[in-house]
């Protein structure tokens, strides 16, 4: 019965995009004058792991190409070749025509051969470039030429490879794992076949050879080790350095007799036992992490929730009970809670990403687009591994994008614009990230040449954003750049400047439930201050009363709750119902209209009065009460019901009863078309 290897697909795409990803940031990091070994080893390992899985899933296009790269990374890992400016960008190309590869084979597009063909050419002539005098050390030129017949140097390693029957079923070939053990130095192999079944036994589909290896080489254990990645899990693996003694390996074969069933491939002995050894042995099967689908973690945390309001409920109950048995069922009901707490905690933990994953794209984005802009720009990361939760992670990534073409772009002047200034030619763009008040504070700053106000208000006047007497704020003039198609570029380029990102960035971090700030100095730079939950599965928030129902307020978009006076409150022509604030007039929004709920009070001075911002504008939610401050689990209602406007999600009460989780943005949206109708 034929394997099918196509089950296995879904891992190597994921593994292997990871991994591009690696080199690329190792790429990043090489110093052209001083490469540091161990960067070009990472690099050299991704190569051939790749290709390695290529060719055992039978992606042959993928695994001719790397293995032409693999070749080149070799030469540099071995001091044959220089690590140059030019090297570089061949590498970094090559990382983007893997990953085109990779992602045509997955969704089965053709591949752009041309393209793939060129750079294939590219990095052959850099091969065969690599022997004339200028370009090759001269440590190069006489590694070329070894002298023939002279002995394998280098470490000795004593490898046991014996797999589990369940080696070929998951698409591993140890024959091909043998012969990239050999390409790492001089490899004298044994075979133990004791455990082959008679012929009319025999299974093909399991594997019962097991393998001795002694391999002479100047590779560490992780380069061995990382041959058999692919059987991880599928194999008992030990890695055994082999200390130099009075007794050489040679004197060693020939002393120790063949055992039955033991066939040498090459002249091996099949123990080294009176040598003495260095205890560095490694487990393929010993593994720190696992690899779990999002999906499987969002069953878990869906159901811890549900556990979260089933506690919940119970708590209240118990508060009603009384009795002899009444409080020790209320200590347990306590400790009940406090283990759910933790529960959920961990849980969330699991969801929780660095956001590096995040970070890690930057600084190949910066580096192409400075050198297209003929900028010179350094880029900072701090707080790289900060975590939140993955699927905040996963949508915070294009509004950073935006932020940071926008600071190349726009921020960062030309270097003689700088040094005219007084400043270093060099910009700076810093991306930070930190933990703020329970929340994940994501800050994009440079030291470029700010925003100038004057201009944003004549912009926004001519658009018609602005009336021409209109006087606003700082803090006003800065928010029209969030305006829909807003832009002061002169020159629309294909980097930025189209108006196209700024009131995207704006409404994807609000959609997180987040907020974004933006703080400028003519001259001296910006910078942009993005507030996100650190989860979008729990919400601290607020519940309010109107009427019989129960609402649930986010805390990150409450100003201020107040009780006003009737000196307080103006009725305005087209606006409805307005108050002060601070020296502002701001509308009125009765929940009880919104939703069509008979409160208890009518009037504004009965009631309470909730300040709330969302997109930049504020307005005042009328309620009857608050009741008190909680968190809550985030139901989808679009999933179990339908969309909402003004409603993000939905929770279910410690009584068992469902409270609606309003989405500030869309009340104040609706609420204010209202009024204007």
């Amino acid at each position: 019965m034929a394997l099918d290897l196509a089950q296995f697909h879904d891992a190597f795409f994921e593994e292997s995009y990871e991994a591009l990803d690696s080199m690329e940031s190792a790429l990043l990091k090489l110093n052209p004058g001083a490469p540091e070994p161990e960067l070009i080893n990472t690099i050299f390992r991704v190569a051939h792991s790749i290709k390695g899985g290529s060719a055992t899933f039978g992606f042959t296009e993928v695994a001719s190409f790397t293995h032409t790269l693999e070749t080149l990374l070799d030469e540099l890992r071995s001091n044959r070749m220089h690590v140059s400016r030019g090297i570089m960008d061949l590498l970094l190309k090559a990382v983007d025509v893997m990953r085109h590869m990779l992602r045509a084979v997955q969704t089965k597009i053709p591949v752009d051969a041309q393209r793939v063909a060129d750079l294939q050419f590219d990095l052959e002539v850099a091969l065969i470039n690599k022997n004339s005098p200028e370009s090759a050390p001269a440590a190069a030129v006489a590694v070329s030429n070894p002298v023939k017949n002279e002995p394998a140097r280098g470490k000795r390693w004593l490898i046991a490879f014996k797999p589990y029957p369940q080696l070929f079923a998951h698409g591993n070939d140890p024959l091909r794992m043998l012969r990239e053990l050999n390409e790492l130095g001089t490899a004298e192999i044994t075979v133990d076949v004791s455990q082959v079944s008679s012929l009319q036994d025999i299974d093909p589909e399991s594997c019962n050879l097991s393998w001795d290896i002694i391999l002479t080489s100047e590779v560490t254990r992780d380069v061995i080790a990382q041959v058999f990645d692919w059987a991880e899990g599928d194999c008992h693996l030990d890695i055994t350095e082999q200390q130099a003694s009075a007794q050489s390996v040679t004197e060693v074969i020939e002393e120790q007799p063949v055992a039955n069933n033991v066939v040498p491939i090459k002249a091996a002995p099949t123990k080294a036992a009176d040598a003495p050894v260095e205890s560095n042995r490694q487990s393929v099967g010993d593994s720190s992490s696992i690899r779990v689908s999002i999906e499987k973690i969002d069953e878990l945390m869906n159901t811890v929730g549900e556990l979260v309001i089933t506690q919940s409920m119970l708590g209240q109950l118990g508060t009603r009970l009384e009795g002899s048995i009444a409080e020790e069922l209320r200590s347990g009901l306590a400790q009940l809670e406090r283990n759910v707490r933790e529960l959920q905690e961990s849980v969330m933990r699991v969801r929780m990403l660095p956001i590096s994953f995040v970070f890690s794209r930057f600084p190949r984005m910066v580096r192409d687009l400075s050198h297209r802009l003929n900028k010179e720009i350094e880029l900072k990361m701090t707080g790289e591994h900060t975590e939140l939760d993955k699927t905040v992670l996963e949508k915070i990534g294009d509004p950073l994008i935006h932020l940071v073409r926008n600071s190349v772009d726009h921020g960062i002047e030309k270097p003689e614009v700088r040094a005219q200034a007084g400043k270093s030619k060099v910009g700076t763009v810093h991306l930070d990230a930190y933990h703020k008040g329970g929340n994940i504070t994501i800050e994009v700053k440079d030291d470029g040449g700010g925003m100038n106000k004057d201009r944003i208000l004549a912009k926004a006047r001519d658009r018609g954003l602005v009336a021409p007497t209109e006087v606003l704020s700082d803090d006003q003039i800065y928010e029209l750049i969030f305006a829909p198609g807003f832009s002061t570029a002169d020159v629309a380029t294909d980097i930025s400047g189209r108006g196209v990102g700024m009131d995207v960035v704006r409404r994807n971090v609000k959609e997180l439930g987040g907020s974004i700030e933006v703080t400028t100095e003519l001259g001296k730079g910006s910078r942009f201050v993005i507030t996100l939950p650190l989860t979008l599965a729990i919400v601290d928030g607020q519940s309010v009363a109107v009427g019989s129902e129960t609402y649930i307020v986010p805390l990150t978009a409450i100003i201020e709750s107040m009780q006003l006076k009737q000196s307080m409150v103006n009725l305005v022509a087209g606006r409805g119902e307005v108050f002060r604030f601070r020296d502002e007039y701001l509308p009125v929004i009765r929940l009880h209209q919104m939703f069509g709920v008979p409160p208890r009070a009518t009037e504004l001075v009965e009631g309470l009065l909730m300040v709330v911002e969302g997109e930049g504008r504020r307005v005042g939610l009328f309620v009857d009460d608050l009741l008190g401050q909680q968190q809550v689990v985030i139901k989808s209602l679009e999933t179990n019901y339908r969309r909402v406007e003004g409603v993000s999600g939905a929770t279910i009460l410690g009584d068992g009863s469902v409270a609606l989780i309003l989405d500030i943005p869309g009340i104040i949206r609706v609420g204010t078309e209202r009024l204007a109708a």
